[in-house]
């Protein structure tokens, strides 16, 4: 396949439009592979610049293996559960949904295991997900077991009035107890998997408290609010500001990425598609999240 490129663009973002059926992650890797060639020439590089009038060639896609759904029973830690949705504590380690970098069981899997059905606005291999949560990150979320209630409860996140709390132990000690991060977040020119705070990005708001200082005033213990819910929103927010998660492998300095990522999704407020009535939920952080006794419901909850 052979596309012109209308002006200066990243390579990986030209093909991406060109290409809108197939995964960015899939892009990326064909280009790295060398099946790509920008003026004849093998171009290995993802964020190779291409100027206007310049020919790229691509060889043929290979096509992605369907993901094997066969469910995969697992002891999940159900918060809320009724005829239209459940709320689950997800354990650290455990993607939501297979994808192209990850074949290996997820939370769907457990969730089909289980004896009920699931929506399928989200596609054939992300059944029931109404929204996510990264790999490392622990906590609650709501599934959908209909259409229905999948439809309803996407337009609650989409307006926003699904109230997403989180905790988080972060490095060092904010100056102010209370503050907010207005800082738009896009995807990271030179690294495709990683987010950044630019100009060009998204509206992204956080709200932050600080609710404590964790043992040997290793850190700063942070409730965190969002007002939106880009990707990796609070991870990028935080360490943009100088107080990364502790154990995040991505946006962490390298003396503060070991361990486990402390970073818990611990209370979801919302209402019930069809009653309309308040559900509240909350689930404190994992045993190993260091200051866990020092958090409480009323520290992350009570406050606006």
């Amino acid at each position: 396949m052979k596309y012109v490129a209308e002006g200066k663009e990243r390579l990986d973002r030209f093909l991406s439009r060109k290409l809108p059926d197939h995964s960015r992650s899939k892009i990326v890797k064909c280009i790295e592979d060398g099946s790509v060639l920008v003026e004849g020439e093998v171009a290995t590089k993802s964020g190779f610049q291409l100027k206007p009038g310049w020919e790229v060639e691509i060889g043929e896609i290979p096509e992605t293996a369907p993901h094997d759904m066969t469910p995969v029973p697992m002891d999940l830690e159900i918060v809320y559960e009724d005829e239209a949705l459940l709320v689950v504590n997800k354990p650290r380690g455990l993607a939501v949904h297979p994808a192209d970098s990850h074949t290996g069981p997820t939370l769907v899997h457990g969730l089909l295991a289980r004896a009920h059905g699931l929506s399928e606005m989200g596609g054939s291999f992300r059944p029931g997900i109404v929204h996510r949560l990264d790999k490392e990150t622990t906590g609650l979320m709501i599934v959908a077991k209909s259409d229905a209630s999948h439809r309803e409860l996407s337009e609650q996140i989409q307006a926003r009035s699904v109230q997403r709390r989180y905790v988080a132990l972060a490095r060092g000690f904010p100056a102010h107890q209370r503050f907010t991060i207005d800082a738009p977040i896009g995807r990271h020119q030179g690294i495709p998997t990683r987010m950044t705070v630019k100009n060009t990005g998204k509206a992204a708001v956080t709200h932050v408290r600080v609710i404590g200082v964790a043992p040997e005033d290793k850190g700063s213990l942070l409730a965190c609010r969002l007002e939106t819910g880009r990707t990796h929103q609070i991870r990028v927010h935080l360490s943009h500001f100088g107080f990364p998660v502790l154990g995040d492998a991505i946006y962490a300095p390298d003396d503060w990425k070991s361990g486990p990522m402390h970073l818990h999704a611990a209370a979801l407020k919302f209402l019930h598609p069809f009653s309309g009535e308040e559900i509240a939920a909350y689930a404190a952080p994992p045993e190993d999240f260091l200051g866990r006794e020092l958090i409480t419901e009323s520290l992350v909850v009570g406050w606006e």
